[in-house]
């Protein structure tokens, strides 16, 4: 009879390879996990958290925004949260501190993430640390509105000269630290007199002051100055931007009427809590161009007097950082800061 040799097996054989196995597993699992949250992703409401109020140009683009994610995502819900205040600090400073899963967002502005940094002593949040750029959403100029009853202007020359004769050119601000109120330093430099920026905690308040004549004008992004200006309620003196708005097409631009170095604007655009997976910024970013480049999502976008861009999260995150170096010697040359 002849028998079959076995292998010979040690006893430490099998628990070796048994905790071998158990290893890799251990090291794969945060891997699949990762994955699998991914490709789940979103499985419950995205938030996006917005720092002005309801009815403002930020506010109208996340809701535009929010509503097309939501239809792309099998109306999954996207919630706006309106967090205003402090020129959108208290909105910035919540995001950041948010859990880095991709259910919380903000729509960011150019004031909270590229003026900011340069404008306060203290900041909450550090716009370059805490936030993973997704994608900018729009564009948006700005627009030097009067009160037609209270100003006789039609222009901005005509502007200039009236303000001349006044005790002091006075422009609102929706905020320190804002684009509008480093943009009414820069038009007092292109039309050679001092402004005094008078700030106000919102929107209201501030065309409020212009209705009352507290102050002589205010620079509101175009979705803002639109309904009031069509209404006849306000006066457009020029817009700020390279080339006249589709949604204003008579209103010359500043540059048109002879002062050539004054052209700034504000963009909107979506950013995440540091440490967000990378696949899901990719596929917020891709969703997002996705929503804002589709015919009926570029068309709302542009009918509110916003120009569409819906760029990759890698030109969002260079403009984001090259508009704080710009807009960093804007804020140096008027030798502002706040606490």
């Amino acid at each position: 009879m002849t028998h079959t040799a076995q292998p010979r097996r040690t006893p430490a054989t099998t628990p070796r390879r048994a905790l071998v196995a158990a290893a890799l597993l251990a090291g794969l699992m945060p891997w699949a996990g990762a994955q699998a949250q991914g490709a789940a992703y979103p499985n419950k409401p995205v938030r996006i958290i917005v720092g002005f109020p309801a009815g403002t140009g930020p506010d109208i683009v996340a809701r535009l925004l929010a509503q097309k994610l939501s239809e792309g995502w099998g109306n999954l819900g996207v919630i706006v949260d309106n967090k205003p205040g402090a020129g959108g600090l208290i909105a910035a400073s919540e995001a950041a501190r948010a859990a880095p899963d991709g259910y919380t967002l903000m729509l960011g502005e150019t004031g909270q993430l590229s003026i900011a940094p340069s404008s306060y002593n203290k900041l909450p949040y550090d716009p370059a640390k805490d936030f993973t750029a997704v994608s900018q959403v729009v564009t948006s100029d700005f627009v030097l509105l009067v009160n037609p009853q209270k100003v006789p202007a039609r222009n901005v020359k005509e502007f200039v000269d009236w303000t001349k004769q006044q005790k002091g050119l006075f422009l609102a601000t929706f905020g320190a630290g804002t684009p509008g109120h480093f943009g009414a330093y820069m038009f007092g430099d292109a039309v050679k007199l001092k402004p005094e920026p008078v700030h106000y905690k919102n929107t209201s308040d501030a065309l409020g002051g212009l209705f009352s004549g507290d102050v002589q004008g205010v620079f509101a992004s175009v979705g803002l100055a639109a309904p009031n200006v069509k209404a006849g309620k306000l006066a457009a003196l020029g817009s700020t931007g390279a080339t006249r708005t589709n949604t204003l097409p008579d209103v010359p631009t500043i540059k048109e009427q002879g002062y050539a170095n004054l052209e700034f604007s504000s963009w909107f655009g979506i950013v995440a809590p540091a440490k967000t997976p990378p696949d899901i910024v990719a596929k917020l970013s891709a969703d997002i161009i996705k929503a804002v480049q589709s015919p009926e999502g570029k068309a709302k976008m542009e009918e509110a007097g916003f120009r569409v861009t819906g760029t990759s999260q890698q030109e969002f995150a260079r403009t984001i950082a090259a508009d704080t170096v710009t807009w960093g010697k804007a804020v140096a040359a008027t030798g502002f800061k706040a606490d």
